[in-house]
C-alpha cells in the first residue's frame, strides 16, 4: 500500500536559513549545503532571529528543522514526506510552526499555519501562500508558501514519480555515486549530480585496505525503502568526526604498513551500510554460573550503646549464616576485635543480593535469646562496589527496627571486605586512632549517602498479572474436573516481594491465569536504603511447595536519582515482563533456576502490573506506626488506560539463511518459531487476544492471521558437524500481530543513548587497539572519540530537548506516562548534557602521557551511558526465536524488542531493525554452561521488523533487494495488506571466497599433553571447508588458502558489495578417537571485489589481520587471516536465459563479461611438494620476511613434576619458531644439577618485518628415556617476542638507560626511565658544577620545590646549556625543549598533586619521607626499629624528617611486583601440560604447571653492527648475554624473618586459629610447631629462621602458616612461595636490603657481610664505569656524579672514626641515577605477601609480613640474626583512690519517713578484666548525694606502649587447652551504684576513661559537668602514661527514658600509675588496708545500717526528725491516760460520794 504525502515549502517569507536538512533528524547537521540570502530587514522583522520550522501532520509525525545562523528572508525548499498507513481523511489537519531558534533559551514560537487537507485529499496537488497566526489567533506579517502532493494507495488521486522531487539519476548505483561525489568535491548537495553520470571508477581510489569507503564515512543516516531509493537529495553525507590525519590517509589511498588490527572486533562491528547489523561475539551466558566469594567482617568495638549496664553481644549475619562475638559484661562500649569469615559458592547476582546484617543484642546466653538493641543492614553488592571492595574501620549506626522513632542506638566499628576470585584486597594504611574516633565522619556508608538517614515507607503496589503459564499437569486438571465438575485454570498465583532482608506476600488468587490482586506491600526501611535491588516474584501456591513462576528485579538506582534535582524512587504503574523456563509444565523443571531470576530467561512467563513509591516518614508525628514489620493492604483498582493506550503491533521476520545446525539434533524436519509475549507461541502459549484493539482499524486486516513459525524442512548435511536448511532463493517469513500498551517512547530514548554508547565503545576499542599494537597517536583517536561523544550528547540533548519537550508536554496527559518517565527524561537530559561538557573538558586534557588514565575515565562514561539506557519500566516483551524439531524446543535466541523497534526517526530506531542480523542460537538454561554453551546450535541470518501496525508500510525496506513477495493463498479486497509468507529472490550473484588462513596463536590446550592438534573450519553461507590439522602446537601456522567456488548469494550486487554476510571461523582440536574438541570461534567480514573492479592496491590484495578468538566469554587466542570475496561474472548464455525468464524485469546487475572464472586473479599452485594439493597463502598477502637471529639463554629447569608416575631424569629443552629451532644440551642428571652446561645457543629464522606478525616461539621440554624414547614434559608458548627484541644502545648517549626513553620527560630527569619509580633526589641537585659532573647532596632537608629550577627552563635562557648534558644523545636543542615541555607538564601535575596534598593537610615532608614518593599510590607504611629490642612495628605516619629512629620500607605487596619479578635478565617460563580448564579466564592454569624453564631470549635483525662485537671483553660464545654469572651450584645461607601475619582465615570452629610457621626449602623443613600462638588471627611471630641451601637444586622457598590442632592433623591456612634464585642473581641486589644508614653497633647494625664500599667497588667494576673516587670534604665521584655525605662513624665505645662507608652507602641509595648502568637497589624492607590455599584458588587467606636475606657461603659469615621477637608488654599497676562523691542521684525512699536517700558505693575495673571488679564499702543513707570513701582500687596489668594496648592472657573457658592472648585499649570503668539488701543493687551511672586520652578532672565538684563527656573531643586530654598521677572530679552519666544523657553524680578520684618495679618498692593495700593505709572517711553519723544499730537508727532517723511530734504525742497519751483513769474511777467515787461510804 503506497500512500505518500508530500509537502514542499518554497519562498518561505520567514526569517529562515537552512544549513542543510537532515531529513530524519530533528536538528539539522551543520554543513552548508544551501545558499542563504541576507537581505535588508523588512519592516515586519526587527532584528536578526534564528528561525526553526516545525511541521505537524497527525500526532504521530512531526518534523522540524533548525537553522544555526540569523538572517532575514530565505528561499529554501525543504521536502518532507509522510508515509501513512491508512487513507488520508479530508478532516485531517496539517500544522506548520515557525520558531525563533535559540541555543540557550527555549525556542520562541513566531507563528503557526494550519489547514484542513480536504482539498488535498480530493485533488492530490495544491500550492498556496498564506500568513501565519500568533498565539492570539491574529495574523502576523510573516507568510509561508507551500506545495502539497498526495498519492493514495489506489493511485486514483495524483500520480507523481520520484524524479519530480529528487534530481537523482535513476540507475541503481546512483546513490553511491552521489555520496562519493559530494565527499570528494564537497560541493553543495542540493545541486545534485547530472543524470546518468556515475562515479564508479573513482570509488576504489579512496578505499582503505581491508575496509570499504563507507566505513570511513558512515554515510548520512539513510533509510532507503524499496520503492523509494534515493529519498534524500537534501541530506548531506555526514562525515563522522574522525581524525583528520587518518581521513587524509584514507582519502589519499596510501596504505600504512601498520594497518594490522584486531579486526574481528572492529571489522564486524563497524557497519558499512545499513543492511546488516553486527553479531554478538560472546556466546555463553555468564550470569548464572556460581563463583567463589569470601566475606570477611571484623567487629572491632561498639560505642554509645543505649541502655544501662548492658552485656552486649554483636551478631553478624550474611544471608542465612549467623556468627556471634563473645559477650562483654556491664559496658556500653565493648571492645571485641573478632574476625569472621563467610565462604560462598553462588552466582554473582545471588551473592550481591544477600544482606549483611550487624545486630547488637543485650545479655544473650544459652537460655535466653537476649533483647535486640539495634541493627544495621546493607547488601553485599554495596560493599563490592566500594573501592577495593571493602569498608575499613567504619562505624555502623544501629537503629531499632521495632521503634523507628527512637533514633540512633549506638555505633559498631567494623571492617567489611568482599573478595571474589582473583580480587586482592589492599589493606589501607592505618589512620590515626583519633581520626577514627570521629564517629560521624567515619560512618559505614558509601560515598554520597547522608549520615542522617531517615525512615521511609516503600510502597509496592501489585495490581494484576496476565499470560501466566500452566503450573499443573493436564491429568490433574481432568481429575479436578471429574470431582468439581468445572474446568479451572491450572495455577494459584500470589506475589512475593523481597527487600532488605524482609518478605511480603499478597493473597493467593485461586485458579486464575489473569489474577487481579490490587494490594500493596509496604516496607519500612531507612532511606536511602543500602540495598540496591527489590525482588518481585510471582509464585504458584501449592500444597507441597510453592514454586516461582517468574521473577523481576527492580534496581532502585534506575528508578531514582540522588542529585540536587533528583527524585525519590518511583515507578509505574507499568507492566514488567517476566522471563524464565519454557512454558510447558513438567514436574521436575530443569530450568527452575531461570524462574528464580538466575540466568537469562528463555521464554516469556507472565507480565505483572506494579507501581512503586517512597514516602519519607516524619518520625515525630504521634500517629506513626513505629514498627518496621511488612504490611499488606488493599488498594483501589486503576483504570485500563493508566499504563498507556493499547495499540496493535506488527512483527515481521524473514529467515534468509539457517546454517551451522548442530548435527546432534538429528535429521527430523526443523522449523523456527518466533514469539513475542505469548503471541505466536503455538505449543504452550495461552494468550487470549486482547479485546480492546481499536475498532476502526480492524476492518482493514481483521482477517490477517499470524504466521509465527516457518514450515518444517529437512536439514541437509554441510559437513561432519553441521547441517543447514536448503532455503536457497526461497526465504520463509513469519509475521505476528500483537497488542501492547504503546510505550515506544521509552524504548526510543534507550535506543538513542545506546547508539551513542555503541559509537563510544567502538571508538574505545580502536584506542585500545592502537595502544595494544603500539601504533602512533592513540591520544588523537581518543580526542576524536571524546569529540564524537560531546557532539552525540549535545545533539541527543537538543533533540531530546526540542522533540521531547514539545512531544512530552503534549504527551503529559497521554495515557501511561508515569512520573518516572518524566523524571527520567529530565535526568537523562541533564546527565547527557553534563557528560557532553565533561567530554569536552576531558578532550583538552588528553595528552600522550595521560592517555591510559583518561581512557579509564571515558570507560566510566560508557558504563554510565549503558546504565542510563537501561529502561526500568518495560513495555513490549522481548522476542524469542526457537528452533523446533519433533515438536520439541531445542535452542533459542532472545532479542530485546527495543533492538528491532521501528521509528520514523533514525536515531530512535533499534540497532537491528530493518537489518539482517546474524543470530546464534544457544541451549537454554544450565545446558548452556561450559562446553555445551561454546558450540553453536544454529546460525540464522534473520531480518526482523517490529512497529505499530499503522507504520507497517516500510517493513520490507531493509531487506536485501531483488525479491518477489509470495502471499498466502487467499483472495480478498485487502490483498496488498497481507504480508508475504515467503520471499523469492530472483537476483543471484555468484562469488568465489578465498580464505587465507595464515596462523593462530595462544590457543587453548585441548589435549592432556598441554598442546592441541588444531585445525580451522571456515563457514560461509551454506559452505564449509577445513584447513589441515597441525599436530601438537598451540600456535599453528597453516599458511593455507581455502577456495570456496560458486558461492551463491541472493540480492543486488551493490548491496552485497557493501554488506557481505559474515564468515564464521571455528577452531577445533583433532582427537584420534571421538569428536573433535571445540577451541574457539571468531567472525570476519570479507573484502569484496565486484567483477568490474580492478584487483589491485590499495584494497587488494587484502592484508592479514588479527581476529580475536572467543570460547564462551573468554578470549581463546587470535587468528591471523585475510578473506576476499570475488564476484564471478555470468556467462552470456546464463544472462540470455535469465532475461527470457524475467522478460520485463530490468536486471542492471548482470554485467556481461567474458564468462567464468577467467577474470579472477590467478591462484598460485602449491609450491611445497610435501603438502600435496594444499594451496599456500599467495605472495601479495603473506608477510614480507627478514632474516633474524634468535639467541637463547639456557639456564636451567625447576620443579619438574613426575610424568606417568616416572621422575624426569634427563630433560632437554627444544626451542622452535617459524619452523626453525635449536635444542639445549641434555641435563645428564636432573636431580643432581638441573642447570644446563652450555648456556647460549642461537638459530636464524625468517620472520615478518612487521613485529606484530611475528609468530610465537614455542618452548618444549622433553625427557629422554631409554631406547631413544622422548616424552613431552610440558610446553610454553611465548606469544609476543617484542620484549626480547634487542636494540643497540646509542653510543652518543651519555644519559641513563638509553636516549630513546627521553620522552618520558620528568621521569627520565629523575631516574633515566629505567624504572618508573622515581626518587626526588633531583630536587637536591645543584647545577653550579663544572660541565660533566653532577652534584647530589645527601641532605634531605631541601624542599622539592627546587625541582623547578631544573625543569622549568625558559627556552631562551642560557641555563639550557648547562642542562644540555641531560640531553647529550639529542642533537638539537629543539628536541630537548620539547622533552622539557613534557617534563614541565609532569612537574606541574606534581605541583597540582602537592597542592591537593597540602589542602588535605599532609605535610610535604611526609610525601617525600626518606625519598620514597607515595609509590604506586600504595601509601607505604613504614616500620621502624625500637632502639633496644629492634622489633618492627608501625610508626605514626606524621613525623619530622629527622627521625630519631631508622626506618625501613614496608611494601604492602610482594617484593617481586615492585621489581618486575626480578626478570631483569633471567626470565621464568611456566611449563604447562594437561587440558585448559573450562572455567572462566584460564582459572585452572596453575594446576597445569608442571615445571619452570629459566632462561632468556634475544632476537635481532641480521647483520648486527660490528661495534658491539668489537667491544672490549666481548665473549662470542655468550652472544648478547655478556657478563652473566656462571650457573654452577652455589651454597647459600638463607635467613627468613617472619614479622607477623594478618587477617588469617579462621581454621577452628570457634572462628579463630592457632597459627604457627613452617618453612620449606628443598629438602630442609623448619616447623615452629611448639611456638604456636593460641587463638589468634593476627599473630605476631617475630622470628628468624636460618636454612642452608644449594642453588639451583633448592631455590623455591615456601613459607606456610598452619593451624595447630590438639587432635588430628594440622590444617594449612595458607602459603606463599618465593623464587630465591631470581632474587639472588638479580641486578637489583635483592640478597640483603641496603639500609638508609650505616652503623656498626646498636639495633640497626649493618647486616651484609660486604661493606657498602666493597659493594660499590664491585658494582663499578661490573658496570665498567669510572670510580668510586673518594675526595676530601665528604665527597665521592662515581662516573660523572658527585655525592656528598658524612664521613665519621661512632663505634660502640663512643669513639669517632673516619670512614668512607657513609659515602658509599649514599651512592648505593641513589644508584639509579648513575648513567647507563644504574638501577634501583633493593632497600632494607619488609614485604607483605598474600597467603594462598589450593582449596580456595585465587582468594587470599591472609597476609604475612616478612623479608629474606641471602648470604653466599663463600663470603665471610654474616653476623647473628636480628632479634625481631615481639615486644614484651610492660607490667604496670594502676592505683585508683576514690575520695568522695557528690550530687549522686537519690534512688531510695525511706520506709518510715519517705525521705530520698541512697546507699552509695563505687565499682571499678579495667576493661577486659571484668573478673577483677573492685567495690568500695557502702556509704549508707546519703541524703545529699555526697559520699566519703577514701578507698583504694589496685589494678595490675600488662601494657604495650607502642600499640597502646593492654595485653591479657586468659583461658576462654574451662575447656580451653591454653590461654588466649587479647590486646585491648586501656580503659578504666567507674560506676556508681545504690546498694539494696534484699533486691538487686541499682545502677546509677558510669564513666569510662581511656587511659591514653581522657579529659583532665575538674578542680572542684562545681566545675565538674556533663560537658566533660559531651565535648570530649574539644577538651584537652591527658594520658596517664605520661602524667603518671592525676586527681580531679569526673561526672557519672546515664541515659534517661528519651535516651538523653543525664548527670547522675560526680566522683573525686585520684589515678596513680606505677611500673611493676616501683610497685614492689612502695606497695599499697586494697581499700583502706596496710601498707600505706588511707584514713577512715569522716562520714556523718547517719551513715549506718538500721538493723545493726537499731537504737542509733531510732536516735538519728526518728528522734532527730520527729521529736516534737513524739513529745506532743506523749503529752496527748498522758492526757488520754489521765482522762481514762478519771473516767474509770469516776463511778466508784460517785457511788462512794452518793452512799457516803
Amino acid at each position: 500500500m503506497s500512500l505518500l504525502n508530500h509537502l514542499s515549502v518554497s519562498n518561505l517569507q520567514i526569517p529562515l536559513h537552512l544549513p542543510g536538512l537532515s531529513f530524519y533528524s530533528r536538528v539539522a547537521e551543520n554543513c552548508d549545503a544551501v545558499a542563504h540570502f541576507n537581505e535588508p530587514c523588512t519592516p515586519s522583522m526587527v532584528g536578526p532571529i534564528k528561525p526553526q520550522l516545525e511541521l505537524r501532520f497527525r500526532e504521530a509525525f512531526c518534523f522540524h528543522f533548525a537553522s544555526d545562523k540569523a538572517s532575514v528572508r530565505v528561499t529554501t525548499t525543504p521536502i518532507f514526506r509522510w508515509p501513512i498507513a491508512s487513507r488520508l481523511d479530508g478532516n485531517e489537519m496539517l500544522e506548520i510552526q515557525v520558531y525563533n531558534y535559540s541555543k540557550v533559551f527555549s525556542n520562541r514560537l513566531v507563528g503557526t499555519f494550519c489547514m484542513v487537507l480536504q482539498k488535498v485529499a480530493e485533488e492530490g496537488h495544491l500550492e498556496l501562500t498564506d500568513t501565519l497566526i500568533d498565539d492570539n489567533n491574529t495574523s502576523i506579517k510573516t507568510s509561508v508558501t507551500i506545495e502539497i502532493k498526495y498519492q493514495s494507495m489506489d493511485g486514483a488521486v495524483g500520480v507523481w514519480s520520484d524524479g519530480e522531487f529528487l534530481d537523482v539519476p535513476d540507475d541503481r548505483d546512483g546513490m553511491f555515486a552521489f555520496e562519493t561525489e559530494s565527499l570528494l568535491s564537497s560541493q553543495s548537495h542540493g545541486s545534485g549530480t547530472p543524470p546518468g553520470r556515475t562515479l564508479q571508477g573513482s570509488i576504489p581510489t579512496f578505499r582503505k585496505a581491508g575496509k570499504g569507503v563507507f566505513s570511513a564515512m558512515k554515510l548520512g543516516k539513510i533509510k532507503s525503502s524499496k520503492d523509494d531509493h534515493k529519498k534524500l537529495a537534501e541530506e548531506p553525507a555526514v562525515l563522522e568526526m574522525e581524525d583528520l590525519d587518518r581521513k587524509a590517509m584514507r582519502l589519499a589511498g596510501t596504505v600504512d604498513p601498520d594497518t594490522i588490527s584486531l579486526a574481528s572486533v572492529t571489522a564486524v562491528t563497524t557497519n558499512v551500510s545499513n543492511k546488516r547489523s553486527k553479531p554478538d561475539i560472546k556466546m555463553e551466558p555468564s550470569s548464572g554460573r556460581p563463583v567463589d566469594y569470601q566475606i570477611s567482617i571484623t567487629v572491632i568495638e561498639a560505642r554509645q550503646l543505649i541502655g544501662l549496664n548492658m552485656d552486649p553481644v554483636v551478631c553478624v549475619e550474611v544471608g542465612d549464616e549467623k556468627k556471634y562475638t563473645s559477650m562483654k559484661e556491664s559496658t556500653n562500649c565493648p571492645y571485641y576485635n573478632d574476625y569472621f569469615v563467610f565462604d560462598f559458592h553462588v552466582p554473582p547476582d545471588v551473592m550481591f543480593d544477600k544482606i549483611i546484617k550487624i545486630s547488637v543484642i543485650h545479655s544473650k546466653n544459652l537460655l535466653r535469646s537476649g533483647t535486640l538493641v539495634g541493627n544495621f543492614k546493607m547488601d553485599v553488592g554495596t560493599v563490592y562496589s566500594q573501592p577495593e571492595h571493602q569498608f575499613y574501620h567504619k562505624w555502623a549506626i544501629m537503629s531499632d527496627p521495632d521503634d523507628i522513632t527512637a533514633g540512633c542506638k549506638g555505633y559498631v566499628k567494623c571492617d567489611i571486605a568482599v573478595v571474589g576470585k582473583g580480587d586482592n584486597i589492599k589493606t589501607p594504611h592505618k589512620a590515626n586512632e583519633t581520626d577514627e574516633d570521629d564517629l560521624e565522619g567515619n560512618l559505614l556508608l558509601p560515598e554520597g549517602i547522608p549520615a542522617e538517614r531517615q525512615w521511609a515507607r516503600f510502597y509496592v503496589k501489585i495490581y494484576r498479572a496476565e499470560g501466566l503459564p500452566k503450573m499443573n499437569t493436564n491429568i490433574m486438571a481432568n481429575v479436578k474436573k471429574a470431582f468439581i465438575g468445572e474446568n479451572r485454570d491450572l495455577v494459584d498465583p500470589y506475589v512475593q516481594v523481597q527487600f532488605a532482608g524482609q518478605k511480603g506476600k499478597t493473597s493467593v488468587q485461586k485458579s486464575s491465569y489473569e489474577p487481579i490482586w490490587n494490594e500493596q506491600v509496604v516496607f519500612t526501611e531507612l532511606f536511602p536504603p543500602l540495598c540496591k535491588r527489590l525482588k518481585v516474584q510471582i509464585r504458584d501456591s501449592d500444597k507441597v511447595n510453592d514454586v516461582a513462576i517468574g521473577t523481576h528485579f527492580v534496581d532502585l538506582r534506575k528508578i531514582s536519582n540522588e542529585g540536587d534535582k533528583g527524585f525519590l524512587p518511583t515507578m509505574g504503574p507499568a507492566w514488567v515482563n517476566m522471563y524464565g523456563s519454557t512454558r510447558q509444565y513438567t514436574l521436575m523443571d530443569e530450568h527452575q533456576d531461570l524462574n528464580e531470576g538466575l540466568g537469562e530467561g528463555v521464554s516469556f512467563r507472565a507480565r505483572l502490573l506494579i507501581s512503586m513509591a517512597v514516602e519519607i516518614l516524619d518520625t515525630t508525628s504521634p500517629e506513626l506506626m513505629s514498627s518496621t514489620e511488612v504490611q499488606v493492604e488493599s488498594v483501589s483498582n486503576i483504570s485500563e488506560s493508566a499504563t498507556g493506550k493499547m495499540d496493535e503491533f506488527f512483527l515481521f521476520g524473514s529467515f534468509l539463511e539457517a546454517t551451522m545446525i548442530d548435527r546432534k539434533i538429528g535429521d527430523k524436519p526443523i522449523s523456527f518459531e518466533i514469539t513475542i509475549g505469548n503471541y505466536g507461541n503455538q505449543i504452550d502459549g495461552l494468550s487470549k487476544p486482547s479485546s480492546n484493539s481499536s475498532e476502526d482499524e480492524a476492518d482493514e486486516d481483521a482477517d490477517l492471521v499470524s504466521v509465527s513459525s516457518t514450515p518444517p524442512m529437512r536439514p541437509v548435511i554441510t559437513d561432519r558437524n553441521y547441517f543447514h536448511l536448503p532455503y536457497f532463493d526461497k526465504k520463509p517469513c513469519v509475521y505476528i500481530k500483537s497488542w501492547w500498551q504503546d510505550q515506544r517512547r521509552r524504548l526510543y530514548n534507550s535506543n538513542m543513548m545506546d547508539k551513542i554508547a555503541d559509537k563510544l565503545e567502538e571508538g574505545l576499542n580502536d584506542v585500545q587497539e592502537i595502544m595494544k599494537t603500539e601504533k602512533a597517536f592513540p591520544e588523537r583517536r581518543l580526542r576524536g572519540v571524546l569529540e564524537d561523544l560531546g557532539v552525540g550528547c549535545r545533539q541527543a540533548g537538543e533533540k531530546t530537548g526540542f522533540r521531547f519537550v514539545i512531544l512530552a508536554n503534549k504527551d503529559v496527559n497521554q495515557a501511561g506516562r508515569t512520573k518516572l518517565d518524566r523524571e527520567r527524561l529530565k535526568s537523562c537530559m541533564r546527565e547527557m548534557d553534563s557528560m557532553g561538557q565533561q567530554a569536552k573538558q576531558l578532550r583538552t586534557q588528553v595528552k600522550k602521557n595521560t592517555v591510559r588514565d583518561k581512557l579509564k575515565l571515558v570507560q566510566n562514561f560508557l558504563q554510565k551511558l549503558r546504565f542510563l539506557a537501561d529502561e526500568p519500566q518495560h513495555s513490549i516483551p522481548d522476542v524469542f526465536v526457537w528452533m523446533m524439531s519433533n515438536n520439541k524446543r531445542i535452542a533459542y535466541s532472545r532479542i530485546p524488542s527495543k533492538d528491532i523497534l521501528y521509528s520514523i526517526v533514525d536515531e530512535e530506531t533499534g540497532k537491528d531493525c530493518c537489518k539482517v542480523k546474524g543470530v546464534f542460537l544457544k541451549l537454554p538454561g544450565k545446558k548452556g554452561f561450559g562446553p555445551a554453551g561454546w558450540t553453536v546450535q544454529a546460525k540464522l541470518e534473520l531480518y526482523l521488523w517490529l512497529g505499530i501496525n499503522k507504520q507497517r508500510k516500510d517493513f520490507l525496506s531493509g531487506l536485501p533487494n531483488g525479491f518477489e513477495e509470495i502471499k498466502a493463498a487467499k483472495t480478498g479486497p485487502g490483498l496488498q495488506a497481507v504480508p508475504p509468507v515467503s520471499l523469492v529472490y530472483n537476483m543471484k550473484q555468484v562469488f568465489q571466497l578465498r580464505a587465507h588462513m595464515y596462523q593462530a596463536r595462544s590457543l587453548f590446550a585441548a589435549d592432556n599433553s598441554g598442546l592441541s592438534d588444531p585445525f580451522a573450519r571456515v563457514f560461509f553461507s551454506t559452505h564449509s571447508q577445513v584447513t589441515e590439522v597441525l599436530s601438537e602446537t598451540l600456535c599453528p601456522t597453516w599458511d593455507q588458502l581455502l577456495v570456496f567456488d560458486d558461492v551463491e548469494l541472493f540480492g543486488e550486487a551493490s548491496e552485497l558489495r557493501d554488506d557481505p554476510p559474515i564468515i564464521v571461523v571455528e577452531l577445533f582440536d583433532q582427537d584420534t578417537v571421538g569428536k573433535a574438541e571445540f577451541i574457539g570461534r571468531t567472525f570476519a567480514k570479507p573484502t569484496i571485489k565486484m567483477c568490474e573492479e580492478y584487483y589491485g592496491p590499495p584494497r587488494f590484495p587484502p592484508q592479514l589481520e588479527y581476529y580475536q578468538i572467543y570460547r564462551g566469554n573468554c578470549t581463546a587466542g587470535e587468528l591471523l587471516a585475510a578473506f576476499e570475496l570475488l564476484q564471478i561474472p555470468f556467462d552470456p548464455e546464463v544472462i540470455r536465459r535469465a532475461l527470457i525468464a524475467v522478460h520485463n524485469f530490468a536486471v542492471p546487475q548482470i554485467k556481461v563479461g567474458q564468462g567464468g572464472k577467467a577474470d579472477l586473479p590467478p591462484l598460485e599452485g602449491s609450491t611445497d611438494s610435501e603438502r600435496g594439493t594444499i594451496l599456500p597463502v599467495p605472495l601479495g598477502i603473506r608477510p614480507i620476511l627478514s632474516r633474524y637471529r634468535i639467541e637463547v639463554l639456557f639456564w636451567g629447569l625447576r620443579d619438574l613434576k613426575r610424568i606417568n608416575l616416572a621422575q624426569v631424569d634427563r630433560p632437554r629443552v627444544d626451542i622452535e619458531c617459524a619452523g626453525r629451532g635449536v635444542q639445549s644440551v641434555l641435563i645428564q642428571n636432573y636431580k643432581k644439577n638441573p642447570n644446563f652446561s652450555i648456556l647460549v645457543k642461537w638459530f636464524e629464522v625468517d620472520l615478518p618485518e612487521n613485529e606484530l606478525l611475528h609468530p610465537p616461539l614455542n618452548i618444549r621440554v622433553v625427557d629422554c628415556r631409554a631406547f631413544g624414547r622422548y616424552i613431552l614434559v610440558g610446553s610454553h608458548a611465548v606469544s609476543s617476542l617484542r620484549r626480547f627484541i634487542y636494540s643497540a644502545p646509542d653510543k652518543t648517549s651519555n644519559n641513563w638507560a638509553s636516549a630513546a626513553k627521553l620522552m618520558n620527560g620528568y621521569m627520565v630527569l629523575t631516574n633515566g626511565g629505567c624504572q618508573p619509580r622515581s626518587s626526588p633526589s633531583l630536587s637536591s641537585r645543584t647545577l653550579s658544577r663544572p660541565a660533566g659532573d653532577f652534584m647530589v647532596d645527601m641532605d634531605s632537608e631541601h624542599s622539592i620545590r627546587k625541582m623547578d629550577t631544573v625543569v622549568k627552563l625558559d627556552a631562551t635562557s642560557d641555563a639550557v646549556v648547562k642542562v644540555d648534558m641531560y640531553f647529550a644523545s639529542i642533537e638539537t636543542l629543539k628536541e630537548s625543549l620539547r622533552a622539557q615541555e613534557v617534563a614541565q607538564a609532569e612537574a606541574e601535575e606534581r605541583e597540582d598533586l602537592e597542592i591537593a596534598a597540602e589542602a588535605a593537610d599532609i605535610r610535604h615532608d611526609d610525601l617525600i619521607l626518606k625519598g620514597f614518593k607515595t609509590k604506586d599510590k600504595s601509601r607505604e607504611k613504614r616500620f621502624f626499629k625500637d632502639k633496644k629490642k629492634g622489633q618492627a612495628a608501625e610508626h605514626s605516619e606524621r613525623r619530622p624528617v629527622k627521625a630519631k629512629v631508622d626506618e625501613l620500607v614496608v611494601y604492602n605487596k610482594e617484593l617481586e611486583t615492585e621489581y618486575g619479578n626480578f626478570a631483569d635478565w633471567l626470565h621464568t617460563f611456566n611449563l604447562y601440560r594437561g587440558k585448559a580448564g573450562d572455567d572462566d579466564e584460564h582459572a585452572q592454569d596453575d594446576d597445569r604447571i608442571v615445571g619452570r624453564f629459566k632462561g632468556s631470549l634475544c632476537m635481532y635483525k641480521l647483520p648486527l653492527s660490528e661495534e658491539i662485537t668489537r667491544e672490549a671483553g666481548f665473549d662470542p660464545n655468550m652472544g648478547m648475554f655478556q657478563s652473566i654469572p656462571h650457573n654452577d651450584p652455589i651454597n647459600v645461607l638463607v635467613r627468613v624473618y617472619v614479622v607477623r601475619a594478618t587477617d588469617l582465615h579462621p581454621a577452628d570452629i570457634n572462628g579463630k586459629a592457632d597459627p604457627y610457621i613452617v618453612i620449606k626449602l628443598g629438602k630442609s623443613e623448619v616447623k615452629d610447631k611448639e611456638n604456636y600462638i593460641s587463638k589468634q588471627l593476627n599473630p605476631v611471630f617475630g622470628k628468624s629462621f636460618d636454612i642452608e641451601a644449594t642453588f639451583p637444586m633448592e631455590s623455591m622457598l615456601s613459607v606456610s602458616v598452619y593451624d595447630w590442632d590438639l587432635v588430628g592433623t594440622d590444617d594449612l591456612i595458607g602459603e606463599t612461595k618465593i623464587d630465591l634464585e631470581n632474587r639472588f642473581y638479580s641486578k637489583y641486589r635483592a640478597t640483603c636490603g641496603i639500609s638508609s644508614k650505616y652503623s656498626v653497633h646498636g639495633y640497626n647494625i649493618w647486616r651484609d657481610p660486604m661493606k657498602p664500599s666493597q659493594i660499590l667497588a664491585k658494582l663499578c667494576k661490573d658496570g665498567k664505569i669510572d670510580g668510586p673516587h673518594y675526595g676530601p670534604g665528604g665527597k665521592v665521584k662515581v662516573a660523572n656524579r658527585i655525592f656528598q655525605g658524612p664521613t665519621e662513624i661512632v663505634d660502640e665505645n663512643g669513639l669517632k672514626k673516619q670512614t668512607e662507608e657513609h659515602l658509599a652507602l649514599a651512592v648505593l641509595n641513589h644508584w639509579e641515577e648513575i648513567p647507563r648502568v644504574g638501577w634501583k637497589l633493593v632497600p632494607e624492607h619488609v614485604e607483605t605477601r598474600p597467603l594462598l590455599n589450593a582449596d580456595k584458588p585465587g582468594i587470599e587467606q591472609g597476609r604475612i609480613e616478612m623479608w629474606v636475606d641471602m648470604f653466599p657461603m663463600d663470603m665471610p659469615a654474616p653476623g647473628p640474626a636480628l632479634d625481631i621477637s615481639p615486644r614484651k608488654p610492660k607490667r604496670y599497676e594502676l592505683r585508683v583512690i576514690i575520695w568522695n562523691t557528690d550530687e549522686v542521684i537519690l534512688e531510695d525512699d525511706d520506709y518510715f519517713t519517705g525521705e530520698k536517700s541512697s546507699d552509695i558505693f563505687i565499682r571499678g575495673w579495667l576493661k577486659g578484666q571484668q573478673e577483677d571488679k573492685q567495690d568500695t564499702d557502702v556509704h549508707y543513707h546519703s541524703l545529699t548525694g555526697e559520699g566519703n570513701f577514701n578507698w583504694r582500687f589496685v589494678f595490675p596489668f600488662d601494657y604495650l606502649m607502642a600499640e597502646e594496648k593492654i595485653v591479657i592472657s586468659k583461658k576462654e573457658s574451662m575447656f580451653s587447652w591454653d590461654e588466649t592472648e587479647y590486646k585491648i585499649p586501656p580503659r578504666l570503668t567507674l560506676q556508681v551504684w545504690d546498694a539494696d539488701h534484699f533486691s538487686a543493687d541499682d545502677f546509677l551511672g558510669a564513666i569510662e576513661l581511656d587511659l591514653n586520652r581522657f579529659p583532665r578532672g575538674a578542680k572542684t565538684a562545681k566545675q565538674c559537668s556533663l560537658d566533660m563527656i559531651r565535648n570530649e573531643h574539644e577538651l584537652p586530654t591527658i594520658s596517664i602514661f605520661k602524667q603518671k598521677r592525676v586527681k580531679g572530679w569526673w561526672p557519672f552519666v546515664a541515659r534517661d527514658e528519651n535516651d538523653d544523657m543525664e548527670l547522675t553524680g560526680k566522683v573525686e578520684a585520684e589515678l596513680h600509675l606505677v611500673t611493676a618495679e616501683e610497685a614492689e618498692k612502695s606497695p599499697v593495700g586494697l581499700g583502706r588496708n596496710e601498707p600505706d593505709p588511707l584514713e577512715k572517711p569522716n562520714r556523718p553519723d547517719t551513715s549506718l545500717m538500721w538493723f545493726l544499730g537499731p537504737l542509733k537508727s531510732i536516735r538519728y532517723f526518728i528522734w532527730h526528725n520527729y521529736r516534737w511530734l513524739i513529745l506532743k504525742l506523749l503529752g496527748l497519751v498522758l492526757l488520754l491516760l489521765m482522762l481514762g483513769v478519771f473516767l474509770y474511777s469516776l463511778p466508784g467515787y460517785l457511788v462512794k460520794k452518793m452512799l457516803g461510804a
